[in-house]
């Protein structure tokens, strides 16, 4: 049921289209002030820091919400009660939650042309190689559109990725092998990989036909459309191709979010000989 539009949603909506949020993190925010707001019974404009803490606590403690349900909830409170209500809180009470580190999982190039090979929906698995060959988030490559992928520079161009910015990808002559063959199927006109209605495909069909290649495959370890995106980068540094260069190829902001494929990639790890084991050089 959608949440009716009460004056703090109408300000709501306008402070975050005048910062020109994306489209999905509006809907994402509104969604997540509403629960808050069911939570209690009341309007947030009635609430204050020691109820926004105590939800927090709720939502760990009770409702276990994973790491990033929990970051949502607490960038959509912040932004409620410091852009929307101009509360003067510390927002360090309404704090961050620490997150645990874990390494990206990076399939083999063999495990994912085995696991792409179980994907019997010829546009699923078209989407999925295009994820792997050029690195894209499953949100950019349901936005693609047929006019994107520039045969003649052997270019793939990503609109308005993260942070709304375009960037664009060397083209896989694979890939634009199998693009044909898909598109000699189906022939997309607007998106390259339509939905229903008109929409591009949704996220979560790609989402299920991972699911379902992995159970096909028999592969052990779990294999997301994101966690192709990180076997992209990581077979480019074991080929040697330089941080910055992947870092614009995955459309980061930061140097750092691409340095974390340096732990990564193992082959230049496991050429480190151990200083137990004999060396040719003299004593």
């Amino acid at each position: 049921m959608e949440a009716p539009m009460t004056p703090l949603r109408r300000k709501m909506i306008e402070e975050l289209q005048i910062r020109h949020f994306a489209s999905c993190t509006q809907k994402n925010y509104l969604s997540l002030v509403t629960r808050f707001a069911r939570h209690y019974g009341r309007s947030p404009e009635q609430l204050g820091l020691k109820e926004v803490r105590a939800y927090l606590f709720y939502l760990v403690n009770e409702a276990k919400v994973s790491y990033n349900v929990l970051c949502g909830h607490v960038s959509a409170l912040r932004f409620l009660y410091k852009v929307t209500l101009n509360r003067s809180w510390d927002l360090d009470r309404i704090p961050y939650p620490h997150r645990e580190k874990h390494l990206p999982v990076a399939p083999t190039r063999e495990e994912i042309l085995r696991f792409l090979g179980c994907i019997r929906n010829l546009k699923h698995r078209a989407a999925l190689m295009t994820c792997y060959a050029a690195g894209l988030r499953v949100s950019e490559v349901v936005h693609l559109k047929v006019s994107d992928i520039d045969s003649t520079q052997m270019i793939l161009h990503v609109r308005q990725g993260k942070g709304r910015k375009d960037r664009i990808v060397p083209l896989s002559k694979t890939l634009l092998e199998f693009l044909r063959v898909y598109w000699k199927a189906l022939q997309p006109r607007d998106w390259l990989f339509p939905g229903r209605s008109g929409r591009p495909l949704h996220i979560r069909a790609l989402q299920h036909a991972c699911l379902r290649a992995r159970r096909k495959s028999g592969l052990k370890q779990k294999v997301t459309v994101h966690s192709l995106r990180h076997s992209f980068a990581t077979h480019l540094l074991d080929h040697g191709t330089n941080l910055r260069t992947i870092q614009l190829l995955l459309g980061h902001s930061s140097l750092r979010s691409t340095a974390i494929y340096t732990h990564v990639s193992t082959k230049e790890l496991l050429s480190v000989p151990s200083p137990l084991d004999p060396t040719d050089s003299p004593s």
